[in-house]
């Protein structure tokens, strides 16, 4: 059994759809990102325990990969407008379909680099956050607070596997897509 490449019309409504789809988990987990990091950033800035270096690795590495989730809403709301321009019954307004592989293509890498970034940053927020548990003997904590886990470093774990969650799905809907488009 062959596959065929769809149509115009068969492509278009599932790209519409999962666009759309793809936009907003990109958003709400962008979005949630921003806060938790934001969280974690202020409570940072006024804490007087000592820092540690992977700690700011991960929150450096959390920040990049947040950009480029930034630019990848962006990209997936402009996979929304190809969808719409798809649609258009006037063929010079229709994108050709080696703009869409290309579209889709930059979509993926950029997911990709965001999805090496995020996984950077989880790892090192990980390694510093069992650094911690690992450093402290058992009723440690009373006497010196500075090596206890907080939850700060919980809240940046959260949000480097919220950021790597979506630049999987932005993968996955690119990849997806652009194997339909080009089988």
């Amino acid at each position: 059994m062959q596959n065929t490449v769809p149509s115009r019309k068969q492509f278009s409504g599932p790209f519409r759809w999962l666009s759309r789809i793809s936009f907003w988990f990109h958003l709400v987990l962008g979005g949630s990102s921003v806060v938790l990091l934001a969280i974690a950033g202020l409570s940072r800035g006024f804490s007087a325990q000592t820092r540690n270096p992977l700690i700011g690795v991960g929150i450096l590495c959390a920040v990049c990969a947040l950009l480029v989730l930034g630019f990848r809403t962006y990209w997936a709301f402009r996979y929304t407008r190809l969808a719409k321009q798809l649609r258009a019954t006037n063929a010079d307004l229709r994108p050709q379909r080696g703009e869409i592989v290309k579209v889709l293509q930059t979509g993926l890498a950029m997911s990709f680099v965001g999805m090496l970034l995020a996984f950077l940053a989880s790892e090192a927020t990980a390694v510093a956050v069992l650094g911690k548990t690992l450093a402290q003997p058992q009723g440690v904590a009373m006497y010196t607070p500075q090596a206890i886990v907080r939850s700060l470093d919980i809240l940046l774990v959260l949000a480097n596997i919220n950021i790597l969650g979506a630049h999987l799905l932005g993968s996955l809907n690119s990849l997806g897509l652009l194997h339909w488009i080009t089988e």
